[in-house]
């Protein structure tokens, strides 16, 4: 942690600190996973998403980013648009297991691309051979897809599905004196960036408790580490520590097809978290430009 605490400004009485998150930029795919109904549309969804919070340990990041209702979708029926991330050598084998092993499997699904690119990924063709060749070429609109046939009856695939380049790694961190106001600011916020097209919050419902430092300070076979410098049960013995005053802190992390949606994301994030009761202070997590290159200035949201 390479930056010095200032007060910027405050919002509602709580302290934002003059400060930037440090995010980086990443290959991303949208998906459009339907189904019979909004219940089966969600399960395959959340199933797809699974084990997707960091790409420290997991093979991707990913989280559901909106639902579309039957008048937004081209097979007419219910879905949940979601994002996956990951690097762009590794995104074919990511939507080829995502997809076979959570969409497939699930009861009346259908997937279709949501990311307008040039690049295409040829994940749904590569999908046709397990029809065993009883799979078909078809059209949904103006989408060329593939129908394999399974025991629920008729999975549709889109042939291609896009590929682009975007900013993951936007954060911000809310310091408040209980972990019950921490959780509603936590909670507040993410409500308030699922308003936001284009951005999802991949840890668990958004919120992640864990939050890391590059690398480690005693482990060298380590990537990453708490982050001693904001947690507070140990905050009397570690030097340095930002958090002598709170009691609970927690981290929102968003990753977002532009900049511009992650900074949208971000502020609406904060604003809602400062009408909490207990919220006693906002910052960001920074790393020294070690992680990455986008710098998003908390200072400029307001």
């Amino acid at each position: 942690m390479l930056r010095m605490p200032v007060l910027l400004v405050e919002i509602n009485g709580v302290n934002i600190e003059d400060t930037f998150a440090e995010c980086f930029t990443s290959a991303y795919t949208r998906l459009l996973i339907t189904a019979v109904n909004e219940k089966w549309a969600r399960i395959a969804a959340t199933q797809a998403t699974g084990y997707g919070t960091s790409m420290i340990g997991c093979t991707a990041e990913a989280g559901i980013e909106a639902f579309l209702d039957e008048s937004q979708t081209p097979d007419k029926r219910p879905g949940y648009v979601i994002q996956l991330w990951t690097s762009k050598k590794n995104m074919l084998n990511e939507l080829l297991g995502r997809i076979g092993q959570c969409v497939l499997t699930s009861p009346t699904a259908a997937v279709f691309n949501w990311c307008e690119s040039t690049e295409k990924l040829d994940a749904g063709h590569k999908m046709r051979f397990f029809g065993d060749g009883h799979q078909s070429r078809g059209m949904v609109g103006d989408r060329v897809v593939t129908k394999i046939p399974i025991m629920g009856g008729e999975f549709v695939i889109e042939k291609e599905f896009g590929v682009s380049k975007g900013v993951a790694g936007g954060n911000f961190i809310i310091l408040a004196d209980s972990i019950e106001s921490a959780l509603a600011a936590a909670e507040s916020a993410v409500d308030a960036i699922g308003s936001v097209e284009g951005v999802i919050t991949p840890f668990p419902g958004g919120v992640c408790a864990s939050g890391s430092k590059v690398g480690s300070n005693k482990y060298k076979f380590m990537h990453a580490c708490t982050n001693e410098l904001y947690c507070p049960t140990i905050s009397e013995t570690v030097e340095g520590s930002f958090v002598k005053d709170a009691k609970s802190v927690l981290e929102i992390v968003i990753d977002g097809v532009s900049e511009e949606q992650v900074k949208e994301a971000t502020k609406k994030g904060i604003e809602a978290a400062c009408k909490i009761d207990g919220v006693k202070g906002i910052t960001a997590g920074n790393y020294g430009g070690t992680l990455g290159n986008v710098h998003i200035r908390l200072r400029e949201l307001f």
